[in-house]
């Protein structure tokens, strides 16, 4: 059935979660937007703020204090938001809180109260919504997922658990609605990671501070994502080309990508430093009074997601960087070392070298050549971990190689504007992709003193 949405403007939008994070930024938009809004969360003193906020500024709100893991709550949002505006145009399934720990440490009392919140919350909320819009013509509705509900990661499998379970419920309550033909449309919006107070607000078991690994979008990209799933019927998005790579590595090599992911995930969640405060004062047990839409990740936080962009308005692809090979990008620093295209003395240094082949679809090989041209001058403009570097470019076959002179430079880079801006700028050409005839990724660790890639391709020689 062809679901026919409101304009913004319009709408009664009913948003869980919404004194943090995604939740805070997608409500502060709604508002600019002009929509009415029914905000809901644990914390009086926040919520209370944030409606404070958007009527100043000309908007119109309303908040309900409630825990989306008790079902009686849930029923007193809907309740309420029916009595205030008549009825409702889009729920927003956004609450949720983090748990980091490995497994066996993990009480299961933390799971199960994490579960309630995280998979019970949409479940209810979802079904609650369901009543409201058969009764007021339709409308949408909107869970928050993850990139983990495709994929399970370690230090945080309680929170991939529910993730998991909340797109399964999501997929059936989509086809059941499709089914009875009602005017319902049911996204799923999964977000990568995302610079939010999540970590912090988490209840955490691990010896030191989490932190997200990158690449890290702000709560804005998510925010656009469920703001257009709330005008135009979308089955899913992922918000953040990051998302979408790891969940395309996952269904093409889940095998493959386990020993990357363990290796990336597990050294790089725990940040080093000591908890922020005991573990007595976290978001699974008590609500966070504060206000809060961005969190403390110190690493470069992409501002947009080009491929968001791209997948939520469909343009001509030039050509695509395929998900796998976005992934092995993201991950190359795990990846067994393969013997690269790069001429050169190797000795036992700590230098890296990665070689990436790809061929464009014929007619948009000057598009691509204009993408990696933008790319590479980013990475120019990192002075302080500029790799050497060169493109080469024969007929539709683009060749990418990229050295460092030691680990230092390498992991500053991996954390930078011009590593995530290869990752986005990649990704931005998925929403259509086009036949990649070769992807090739390859790999040598070693001292590179001199580069001369094969075939004549011109890489700058060795900076100091």
């Amino acid at each position: 059935m062809n679901v026919k949405l409101k304009p913004l403007a319009d709408q009664v939008l009913v948003i869980t979660g919404a004194s943090s994070g995604i939740g805070l930024a997608t409500a502060r938009l709604a508002a600019q937007r002009g929509a009415k809004l029914v905000l809901a969360a644990r914390s009086e003193s926040a919520l209370k703020q944030l409606v404070g906020e958007i009527r100043g500024k000309g908007g119109l709100a309303i908040h309900v204090v409630a825990d989306v893991g008790r079902e009686d709550d849930v029923r007193r949002i809907a309740a309420e938001a029916e009595a205030a505006f008549g009825g409702i145009d889009t729920w927003v399934n956004n609450a949720g809180i983090g748990l980091y720990g490995r497994l066996e440490e993990t009480p299961v009392d933390d799971m199960r109260k994490q579960m309630e919140t995280n998979y019970w919350g949409q479940v209810y909320g979802s079904l609650e919504a369901v009543k409201l819009l058969r009764r007021h013509g339709g409308g949408a509705i909107i869970n928050v997922g993850s990139e983990v509900s495709e994929r399970g990661i370690p230090l945080q499998g309680s929170y991939c658990a529910t993730k998991h379970a909340v797109k399964g419920f999501t997929e059936a309550l989509r086809m059941e609605l499709e089914w009875d033909k009602a005017p319902i449309s049911v996204t799923l919006v999964k977000p990568g990671q995302i610079d939010t107070p999540f970590p912090v607000n988490a209840k955490n078991h691990l010896s030191s501070e989490p932190h997200h690994v990158p690449p890290v979008y702000a709560p804005a990209v998510v925010a656009e994502a469920i703001l257009h799933a709330a005008v135009k019927p979308v089955r899913d998005v992922y918000a953040g080309g990051g998302a979408k790579g790891m969940a395309t590595m996952a269904h093409l090599a889940p095998g493959g990508i386990d020993r990357p992911m363990e290796k990336m995930v597990i050294p790089g969640t725990p940040s080093g430093r000591p908890p922020l405060r005991p573990i007595e004062q976290n978001g699974l047990d008590h609500p966070s009074e504060r206000l809060e839409e961005r969190g403390n990740y110190e690493g470069h936080v992409m501002r947009t997601s080009l491929y968001t962009k791209a997948a939520l308005n469909p343009l001509p692809a030039a050509a695509a960087l395929v998900g796998t090979g976005l992934a092995l990008f993201a991950a190359r620093k795990f990846l067994p070392h393969r013997p690269a295209k790069i001429g050169g003395s190797a000795g036992a240094g700590t230098a890296k070298a990665l070689h990436i082949t790809l061929e464009a679809r014929p007619g948009r090989e000057d598009e691509v050549a204009a993408l990696l041209d933008g790319i590479l001058a980013e990475v120019e403009h990192e002075p302080a971990t500029r790799p050497w570097f060169g493109l080469r470019r024969n007929g539709s076959t683009f060749e990418i190689f990229e050295a460092f002179p030691d680990e230092v430079g390498r992991e500053a880079h991996l954390t930078g504007a011009g590593a995530a801006l290869l990752m986005e700028r990649s990704n931005a050409l998925l929403s259509k992709p086009a036949r990649i005839d070769r992807l090739d990724v390859m790999m040598r660790k070693g001292e590179v003193k001199t580069i001369t890639p094969v075939s004549g391709a011109t890489v700058p020689a060795e900076r100091h």
